[in-house]
């Protein structure tokens, strides 16, 4: 995490009561015990210490055209 820059696009797997969560969407700031991760839902503020692992992703796909009704 300390080497991504912000802007990039991550997921991140973090360690909650009862098990494990994933935030996807982009890195907005790393500081020396947590880094917010800007996701569909809102800034997602998370602690360094529960991070089991992270990595970039690829930016989402295009959005698909609208269908056609059919007639």
């Amino acid at each position: 995490m300390r080497g991504a820059a912000p802007g990039t696009r991550v997921v991140v797997r973090t360690t909650i009561p009862g098990g494990l969560t994933d935030a996807l969407g982009y890195l907005r700031r790393v500081e020396h015990e947590t880094c917010e991760v800007e996701t569909k839902r809102g800034l997602v503020s998370l602690r360094l210490a529960d991070v089991v692992a992270a990595k970039e992703v690829p930016p989402p796909p295009p959005r698909r055209a609208p269908r056609m009704p059919v007639r």
